[in-house]
């Protein structure tokens, strides 16, 4: 999860009944309502092409032809190629990282950040990298980066750090969004650079530390 110093809207609220994958991926889109059986063709081809051959492979011509939908229907429903890119990514993350769950503010946000952790230093971390310098480099920032993937994902996490203050088990007083940027921010310079390997037990320890979590 990239820092970006940007303003965006906040963003929306699932509406009830929807599951976080359909609020993760389908929020910022309008229209007529979508095959999601072509929808989830798209997306998968067009992650497995990163994943497997690298984002300079990963063209429109060529997610059509694995998906099998026409180039006429994805720039319909995608307005750049870089924003079905980080759709691609984002139905990936919505699989692999979910934020739904049981259990105390605490235990959930860890279990999450470890899952984060460990997929970082797969496949998912280089596509993730590859993604957000991809639209740096054509819109000069990480803007859409944040506003089609971050934005949504940022807000569930800082609702579950801010329970956690409200019901006592978390001890940091400081803003959610601040402690979110912390632990997040702190996982992501880590395998930026390499500085020292992230462990599911460093993970814990950084969310203890930071939110001075109370165990009951």
């Amino acid at each position: 999860m990239a820092p970006a110093a940007l303003k965006p809207e906040k963003a929306k609220l699932m509406p009830k009944g929807k599951t976080e994958r359909d609020g993760d991926v389908a929020t910022t889109r309008r229209g007529r309502p979508r095959s999601v059986e072509t929808t989830n063709a798209i997306l998968e081809s067009a992650y497995t092409l990163m994943a497997t051959t690298g984002l300079a492979a990963t063209t429109i011509d060529a997610i059509a032809r694995d998906s099998n939908v026409s180039k006429m229907t994805i720039y319909k429903w995608w307005p750049s190629r870089e924003a079905l890119l980080i759709d691609a990514f984002l139905n990936q993350a919505s699989m692999m990282l979910p934020l739904s769950g049981t259990g105390k503010p605490a235990t959930r946000l860890k279990r999450h950040a470890a899952a984060y952790a460990e997929a970082l230093q797969g496949e998912f971390g280089k596509v993730q990298l590859a993604v957000i310098s991809e639209c740096i480099s054509k819109t000069g920032s990480a803007e859409i980066f944040y506003e089609r993937y971050l934005d949504f994902r940022r807000t569930a996490t800082v609702e579950i750090i801010a329970a956690g203050q409200e019901d006592g088990s978390i001890g940091a007083t400081g803003a959610p969004e601040d402690l979110f940027d912390a632990i997040y921010g702190s996982l992501f310079y880590r395998y930026i650079f390499g500085i020292k390997p992230i462990s599911a037990a460093y993970v814990r320890s950084l969310i203890d530390t930071l939110l001075m979590v109370r165990e009951r």
